[in-house]
């Protein structure tokens, strides 16, 4: 965004304020928008809209794009992107005012005040931290604002997602250098945070979005060889959508067989990456939606398997074990009579609605036809993931933070601790992780681990599917050797933490030993009972007398100046 004109709280201002406050009547380029979002919610609240848009129109009005413009143009597309996809009438207009609290004069209480604060809280979510307070830990600390706010309200985190789509769209308006550097925050982050909400659908555009702009010449040739190969193969695509049509019917299993193309960058991990050719195959997917609920889907897997060969170890069963991000269906990949491996994912209609939207599909379901949330229907922070984040969050660094995040939320396995609890981490996690995973006081007190049946150490390995069990001792004492093989956030932060603490403990045993040493340990008793020593310590900017006795222990605080102060 360009520099904005430095607006003052002038009468024509707040004239013009207040003129669009009262606005009804769409304005041209809001209506693509308004009818859009009347499709999904036929009773909404159309004139919130417009007022929404109106006021952004209006705050925004000395503002341009890197493209030149106008910058109404970005949260009017946040919001399309959201009321296509089915959102609710409040998110829509959080999103169209999503950039007025940091780029324009209009107050967080302003626009809760006109607005709602359901409204607020969601804006405030997406608004970044003042970097001229926070320097660069700005980043860290914007991140954090937004994990603690999704607590109240998911779509915090779905209005940003969208934010981020549209502006990688218009990513060839910034320079080389900020165009990678978005993009690969953007494959860092927010990519794993769209699949952990199992919002697809924006996942695979940011994925093909950054793909384009950071392996550029990779992107080309996949594109080039994609379309070349989907162009001169459509018939065997079609053909083979066909065949597994057939061997439902002939098991009598009730089902619809769609072909779903894989996005470039798909393609590209799965096999293009390696310069290998692609096949036809390789660049679809085939998607049973079976009638009569999930049962069936087993009922299609036996007529599938019946019919061609599966591949060893490439069936997932997301039914029996959903993913963390609600994603339910089976997937099997099998080998056709030509050789070509297929990959078959099999589902019921509400679970391939989830597969595209995932927290979406249950908003919409929470929604009324006018459009706005029922009202148990919050769409307050219940992932497994987002909750073990906000519990370390609050102890670590901006830095430590978002290095953690960016590990939590990579690539995943699922393993099983001796309860039998179902625990979701990143690959490459040890038993430490596990430890952690369930609880600060579990990892502080690990001790030992065995991974299905085997002693295992703590730097050890756990993949998909292993049983671990946890052993702990009585008094905790964690390593900080294990820092160098954990891969959670919270494992890293619980450790830190722990050592930090015991560290502070020992600063201020010596400080007070220090301060006895010099005082006599009598005077000393007296000064603390007396209370004369906590006076001390508030006056030399101290808020208790253990954080002095911190100071005196690290060396930042002469004994004789306490001493003096004492006299």
């Amino acid at each position: 965004m360009a520099a904005s004109t430095d607006l003052t709280a002038s009468s024509e201002w707040w004239r013009g304020l207040n003129e669009a406050m009262s606005a009804r009547r769409p304005l041209p380029r809001v209506q693509p928008l308004v009818k859009e979002h009347l499709r999904w919610y036929p009773k909404a609240d159309v004139a919130l809209l417009s007022r929404a848009y109106a006021v952004a129109d209006h705050l925004h009005r000395e503002q341009k794009r890197k493209s030149g413009e106008p910058f109404i143009i970005h949260p009017l597309a946040v919001a399309t992107i959201l009321a296509e996809m089915g959102l609710d009438t409040a998110t829509l207009v959080a999103a169209l005012l999503h950039d007025t609290v940091e780029d324009t004069p209009f107050s967080l209480a302003h626009l809760a005040a006109e607005f709602g604060a359901e409204v607020g809280i969601m804006v405030d979510g997406v608004t970044k931290v003042d970097r001229s307070m926070y320097g660069s830990a700005a980043a860290g600390e914007t991140f954090r604002k937004m994990v603690v706010a999704a607590k109240d309200d998911l779509r915090v985190l779905l209005i940003k997602l969208a934010d981020r789509v549209h502006n990688l769209r218009t990513l060839q308006f910034q320079p080389p250098h900020k165009r990678a550097k978005i993009a690969r925050g953007t494959r860092e982050l927010l990519i794993p945070l769209a699949e952990r909400l199992g919002v697809y659908q924006l996942k695979r555009e940011l994925e093909d979005l950054c793909f384009e702009y950071l392996e550029t010449e990779d992107f080309e040739r996949v594109r080039e060889r994609t379309e070349q190969v989907r162009r001169s193969h459509e018939h065997e695509i079609d053909s083979l959508r066909v065949s597994l049509r057939d061997v439902l019917h002939a098991f009598r299993v009730k089902a619809e067989v769609v072909v779903r193309e894989r996005h470039l960058y798909s393609v590209f991990t799965s096999g293009l990456r390696a310069g290998s050719e692609v096949g036809p195959v390789a660049t679809v997917r085939y998607v049973v939606v079976v009638r009569g609920g999930e049962q069936n889907a087993y009922l299609a897997l036996g007529a599938v398997h019946g019919r061609w060969r599966p591949v060893p170890r490439r069936f997932r069963d997301f039914i029996a074990i959903p993913k963390y991000n609600l994603y339910k269906a089976l997937h099997t990949t099998v080998v056709t009579e030509s050789g070509r491996q297929v990959q078959i994912i099999i589902c019921d209609p509400h679970a391939r609605e989830v597969s595209e939207y995932g927290i979406i599909a249950q908003i919409r379901q929470e929604t009324s036809k006018d459009g706005r949330l029922l009202q148990e229907g919050r769409t307050r922070a219940d992932p497994e993931w987002l909750t073990r984040l906000l519990g370390w969050q609050e102890q670590a660094s901006a830095e430590d933070l978002l290095t953690g995040a960016r590990t939590d939320l990579a690539d995943t396995i699922t393993v099983l601790t001796g309860e039998g609890r179902v625990l979701t981490l990143p690959e490459g996690a040890t038993p430490v992780d596990v430890a952690y995973a369930l609880g600060e006081e579990t990892g502080n007190h690990f001790s030992a681990a065995t991974i299905d049946g085997r002693l295992a150490g703590p730097a050890a390995r756990v993949r998909e599917g292993d049983t671990v069990r946890i052993v702990t001792t009585d008094e905790p004492a964690p390593d900080r050797g294990w820092l160098d093989s954990v891969r959670t956030g919270e494992a890293r932060v619980g450790i830190t933490a722990w050592h930090r603490v015991r560290a502070r403990e020992r600063a201020s045993e010596d400080g007070r030993w220090r301060l006895a040493e010099l005082l006599g340990q009598d005077r000393l008793v007296e000064a603390e009972a007396a209370g004369k020593l906590i006076g001390v310590a508030r006056r030399m900017g101290h808020p208790d007398m253990e954080d002095l006795y911190v100071a005196l222990g690290e060396g930042r605080r002469a004994p004789e100046d306490v001493s003096d102060k004492l006299s």
